[in-house]
Formats: C-alpha cells, structure tokens, sequence
C-alpha cells in the first residue's frame, strides 16, 4: 500500500503537465504505436458488441482511439489523471465509464471483459504479477489482453544501463524502465499469442490469452 500511495502521489504531480512531457514522444514513434495498438484491438472485436477495458487509461490518450459499438471501460489509480481523461472523454461523443480503481485490485466480475487493453501501464504497478494475474482473471475465456508496453532489454549491456537509470524515472514519475514484463507474464499465468518488437525488445506489442 505504502509503495501505491507514494507512486499515486507522482502521478498526480504531474497530471496537469503530463501530455505536455511527452508531446514530441507522442509525435513520433509513440503516435504510430498507438494507432497499430488500436488497429490490433480492431481485429480483435467480437462480432457482436462485448465490453472492453483500458486498464491504466492515464490522461486519456488512447480515447480518441475507443471502437464504437462496443462497452466502453477505463480505470486509473491517479485521481488526477483520470480527471483529465474525462475531459478528454466529454469532446470525444463516445460513452466510455471511467472509473478510479487500482489495477492490482479490480473491481468487476471474473470473467467480464471481451478486450483488455494497456499501454506503458505495468512500468509503474507496483506488484505487476498480480497487476496481470487480475487482468487474467477479468478476461473471458475466449478474450484477449492486448499491450503496448515498454521493459527491460535482454540484451547485455543495455538491460544493465537500464537498472542503473531505472531510479532517475522512478523517482519522477513512478515508472520504471526496466520491468522484466515478458517473465511477469509468464508468472500470471498468461498465454502468449504473439509478440513484436517495435524498438529493439524494449517497446513490445504483445497479444494474450487468458
């Protein structure tokens, strides 16, 4: 809990800066990630309707992303954060419940979601493991968690580089670059369905089942 609050409070520091920190980041690689990231949940929709959740939805970046004719979920753990989504919600015609709620403990039924999306989230979860294993246990069946997420190289000396920078983000903002994302996985119980490298194997797209 100690480790959610402190991590809460750098999130909501920098909510009302937090787009303006990473403009020139969403404008290059960042911007086309996203939008294959969607083109991917696209693919991936049920035929008819379903519910969809984007667990960590931040400041709201993906929302103008959102599918139509399908229920719309989102959740942040920052207050703050989740406010500014809602302003982003309002402009965007589209009726998406935005919900504050820890993705370490969630607040729906087993077996609810179609579609589960996150998009550099489990950086900052401070028990990822779990983080995931609740995202597992919230996807139907037959479902899919899709991600975009950034984590550790495997390739030495970078992975190295990154544990000996991970404190610099972690301090600012709450995030740490050097996540072992793809054994968390593994750990939760999660099946991988596919796996890409979008920069080096540092910024993956991977496709799950539950």
């Amino acid at each position: 809990m100690a480790d959610n609050n402190k991590i809460k409070k750098r999130y909501n520091r920098i909510a009302p800066i937090y787009d303006s920190m990473e403009v020139l980041i969403e404008r290059g690689k960042m911007g086309s990630w996203r939008k294959r990231l969607w083109q991917r949940v696209e693919e991936n929709l049920p035929d008819l309707g379903g519910k969809l959740l984007e667990a960590g939805v931040g400041t709201g970046k993906n929302i103008v992303y959102y599918p139509d004719n399908i229920d719309l979920y989102a959740i942040d753990f920052s207050e703050k954060m989740l406010k500014k989504a809602r302003e982003k919600a309002k402009g965007s015609g589209k009726n998406i419940n935005l919900l504050q709620m820890d993705i370490q403990n969630l607040d729906f039924l087993d077996n609810f979601f179609d579609i589960i999306v996150t998009s550099c989230v489990f950086c900052s979860v401070p028990d990822p493991v779990k983080g995931l294993k609740e995202l597992r246990r919230v996807c139907k069946n037959d479902g899919k968690i899709i991600m975009l997420e950034h984590m550790r190289s495997k390739k030495e000396p970078v992975g190295k580089l990154m544990d000996l920078f991970n404190w610099v983000s972690l301090y600012t903002y709450g995030a740490n670059i050097n996540r072992r994302t793809m054994e968390n996985i593994e750990k939760a119980g999660l099946k991988i369905e596919e796996g890409n490298d979008l920069l080096f194997d540092i910024v993956r797209e991977i496709v799950l089942e539950p």
